[in-house]
């Protein structure tokens, strides 16, 4: 599989120094790496509300309405993402419930290096708030170009989503100070941690597992299209394209049956390189080993290539998408049709663009509204529920060697049942004695 050097492994010793000498250091350590690595040292950490206010205010009126327009949207697929509570009634008196409860505190991570990412202020911060999520903090790194505060069209699009509580935070160390708290800022620990980032994010996600949540470990993007000769392929070079022109290790592919195809699709993109802003970094993606069109035998094949490698972002250009569809089991999101390209969904499709990457796909999901909430069981027996599985429970505990389970349930019996059921579990309990 064609995958970038280096892995989220490969990061870990960096991503790890950082976070511990955030716990040890706190807001000097955040601030020697934010002069290390983002080339200021900020002001102050923790943004004034004042400055995302008028950051708002600040908004091109274009960007303004566009961001709007994705958080009406993100907020409507966001909403029907929330799990409604659920009653199993097993006999008289015997229901378990199911419910879903919201973390109480979320921490936003929003990456700001080559490229300004206002839309994943939306992706992160919309689903915690349809999922009920009281406290959101948010992280972006400082900008040289802004006096060492987050980049304004970040903060703007903060405000337009109702989050006043914002840091200058970049990188591992900020994920770090989101997991365990920073006292000195102050700045509280979180109980999850969301949002993409480049591969030293993604790498710190995966060390503070555990001690928060985390919704997956989305590092640098990846696009993968399964196409065949219907395809058209300048429409299949220019999503390579937008996906190439993000990072030097972003991972374009195509993978067809066609071998007419391909040899287009890569005629296609040199041209659209050649006419791109961000040629310099999206030829150096398309021309790294984690990029290539990869030419298969048949649909079939490609669809296992494409499940195998499980992409962060897959297009399907096949005369029959949803059968294509049908077929496939592992992506983070999957775009059917020559009208639903990647650049969609990083926007305005209502879809979220927080993804699992690395192939990680295979087991994780992108961010929604259910990231930030937990299924909750709650028990509801009765004197006669219990009655009727009394004695399971007591023979299950016998055989487990656990008496104690038995004699909690037996205490609760009719006098008849209670002296039958104590009788067997102090005879359990006293061989245990012995």
């Amino acid at each position: 599989m064609p995958r970038a050097e280096l892995d989220i492994s490969a990061a870990s010793t960096s991503a790890a120094a950082l976070i511990a000498d955030v716990r040890e250091r706190g807001s000097r350590a955040l601030l020697d790496q934010a002069e290390r690595f983002d080339h200021v040292r900020p002001t102050s950490l923790r943004v004034p509300v004042r400055d995302i206010d008028a950051a708002v205010r600040a908004l091109p009126p274009r960007v303004r309405t566009a961001l709007e327009h994705a958080i009406a949207r993100v907020r409507e697929v966001s909403a029907a993402q929330v799990p409604p509570a659920a009653s199993t009634t097993l006999g008289d008196g015997a229901v378990v419930q199911q419910r879903w409860q919201p973390v109480a505190r979320a921490g936003l991570y929003v990456p700001g290096g080559k490229a300004v990412y206002p839309s994943s202020v939306v992706m992160n911060a919309v689903p915690a708030q349809v999922a009920g999520v009281d406290s959101v903090a948010l992280a972006s790194p400082a900008q040289r170009e802004f006096g060492g505060s987050v980049h304004p069209l970040i903060l703007g699009a903060a405000g337009l989503v109702g989050i006043d509580e914002v840091y200058t935070l970049g990188g591992a160390g900020a994920i770090g100070a989101l997991a365990y708290g920073v006292p000195d800022i102050p700045l509280r620990a979180v109980d999850i941690v969301t949002g993409p980032g480049n591969i030293y994010v993604a790498a710190a996600k995966r060390l503070v597992r555990g001690v928060v949540g985390i919704d997956a470990e989305a590092g640098t993007t990846e696009i993968l299209v399964v196409a065949d000769a219907s395809a058209d392929p300048r429409l299949v070079a220019a999503d390579l394209l937008s996906q190439a022109e993000h990072d030097e290790a972003a991972a374009s592919l195509l993978v067809t049956d066609s071998e007419e195809l391909a040899k287009a699709v890569q005629k296609e993109l040199g041209e659209l390189l050649a006419e791109t802003p961000n040629r310099d970094r999206a030829s150096v993606a398309l021309e790294g080993q984690q990029s290539a069109i990869v030419l298969v035998d048949d649909e079939l094949t490609a669809v296992r290539f494409s499940d195998a490698y499980a992409p962060e972002h897959l297009e399907v250009h096949t005369a029959d998408p949803d059968a294509t569809l049908r077929q496939l089991t592992h992506a983070g999101a999957i775009f059917l049709g020559s009208h639903s390209p990647v650049s969609l969904g990083d926007y305005l499709a209502g879809s979220n663009h927080v993804l699992p990457t690395g192939g990680s796909a295979r087991y994780s999901s992108g961010l929604g509204a259910y990231t930030f909430l937990r299924p909750q069981q709650v028990i509801r027996y009765d004197e006669t529920g219990l009655g009727a599985v009394a004695q399971d429970v007591i023979a299950l505990a016998e055989a487990e060697r656990l008496p104690a389970h038995g004699a909690a349930v037996a205490a609760r019996q009719s006098t008849g049942t209670a002296s039958a059921g104590t009788a067997s579990a102090g005879s359990a309990s006293t061989g245990t004695a012995h």
